[in-house]
């Protein structure tokens, strides 16, 4: 009987050997050839998914929001304390572990491409969109006001919408440090950062 291949995880494996490719290598080495040799794959069997470099990253870097989604869906659904919500929700976008560190390089090297390539533009809409999101789930919970439900919906309140917005700019720039001075800023750090942050946004 012929082997059965499950496409889904096939595409996963993929998009995790881009990753590895992109931390260790640079995203330039994140070729066709590259990526199939590290997901144990022949250079045939990967172009049965993707053809070129440029649908491998757009893939491997959707995934990435597609995984920090799934992290923040989680929290909204649980019955936890709103304020300890609102920290996990900032921690999903932080480089606080190796999977969420790689994440991070992958998803910063990515934008940067996105200045010069095309294919990439949805990527930079869909990323700053989502980030500005979770930063607006993470106000309304520290302020008890109702959760926005589409992402693009602002904030009812224009106090707590530019909160929102000064929590994007901060959850960027410690993102960021983090990643180009990973020797200055443990995980530890990170979290005590957002803590502080949110502790001001909820007045106290």
């Amino acid at each position: 009987m012929p082997k059965v291949v499950d496409h889904d995880k096939r595409r996963a494996e993929i998009a995790r050997a881009v990753w590895v490719v992109i931390g260790r290598d640079g995203i330039e080495a994140a070729t066709v050839r590259r990526v199939a040799e590290q997901a144990g794959l022949s250079m045939g069997g990967l172009r049965h998914y993707f053809d070129n470099q440029q649908g491998l990253l757009r893939f491997a870097a959707l995934a990435i929001g597609s995984n920090i989604s799934a992290r923040v869906t989680a929290l909204l659904q649980s019955d936890d304390d709103p304020a300890d919500r609102a920290q996990l929700m900032i921690e999903a976008l932080l480089p606080l572990d190796e999977q969420r560190r790689v994440e991070a390089d992958v998803w910063l090297a990515c934008l940067v491409r996105s200045r010069l390539d095309d294919t990439l533009e949805e990527l930079r809409i869909k990323g700053w969109a989502g980030t500005r999101h979770i930063c607006r789930l993470a106000v309304a919970l520290c302020r008890g006001a109702a959760v926005p439900k589409p992402t693009g919906d602002e904030l009812s309140d224009a106090d707590l919408e530019q909160c929102a917005q000064h929590l994007h700019a901060f959850v960027d720039g410690l993102t960021l440090q983090a990643v180009t001075y990973p020797d200055r800023m443990s995980a530890d750090d990170l979290r005590a950062a957002v803590h502080r942050h949110l502790a001001l946004v909820a007045g106290r």
